[in-house]
């Protein structure tokens, strides 16, 4: 069963955490986890470009010489694809990226994810991390006390404005709720640290 150590704020620690061996002790399946980040970056695809065909390239209405006895080629537009600012064919047209997987194996990736963290030395858990006002300075020092300055994802049990006020302007940190993580979040940042709720209330959901 995996173990940790806590730390307090001022980089202290302050005593070891049991995790859960079904969810931070998994085997890490690669190729589910491939499958989970290109699902969630298709999500985030806005699926807008566009390019305008024959019909819908403004003029062109009317034909630009006679058929017959110009000794030129035959055309009867001039926004036919062959023409310069003519339409473009087959271009891109707006479309939606989305896909879905199942539900389990959206959540066997999170804990494959999870995995890799304790597996490389990449998971800190601090005791409780609560500020009483937003202060991008202290928070900075927090961070910096816990080694976890430069890319950190920081995970709290629920939503906290001060902490994610304060880590806002920090960056390459991202502050998520525990109900929000997934793993293309846990994979984008080199270090993953948790709050002690915020292990539960994972732990709880994945169990």
């Amino acid at each position: 069963m995996p173990k940790v150590v806590v730390y307090n704020i001022a980089g202290e620690q302050v005593g070891e955490i049991q995790l859960d061996e079904g969810i931070f002790g998994v085997e890490v399946n690669e190729d589910l986890l491939h499958q989970a980040v290109v699902m969630y970056q298709a999500r985030k695809r806005r699926g807008t470009a566009a390019t305008k065909t024959r019909g819908l390239v403004a003029g062109g209405g009317r034909k630009p010489w006679r058929q017959k006895g110009t000794g030129r080629a035959r055309h009867g537009s001039i926004r036919s694809p062959l023409w310069v600012g003519g339409g473009t064919v087959f271009g891109p047209q707006p479309r939606d990226y989305k896909y879905s997987m199942p539900k389990k194996a959206r959540r066997q990736a999170l804990r494959s994810a999870l995995s890799a963290k304790v597996n490389t030395g990449s998971l800190i858990v601090v005791d409780e991390l609560k500020l009483d006002q937003p202060k991008t300075k202290t928070m900075y020092g927090i961070l910096q006390n816990l080694n976890a300055s430069g890319s950190t994802l920081l995970v709290t049990a629920g939503p906290d404005d001060n902490v994610r006020l304060s880590a806002r302007n920090i960056a390459k940190v991202k502050v998520l709720p525990a109900n929000e993580l997934n793993a293309l979040e846990v994979l984008s940042y080199r270090r993953l640290l948790l709050t002690q709720d915020a292990v539960a209330k994972v732990e709880e959901v994945l169990a």
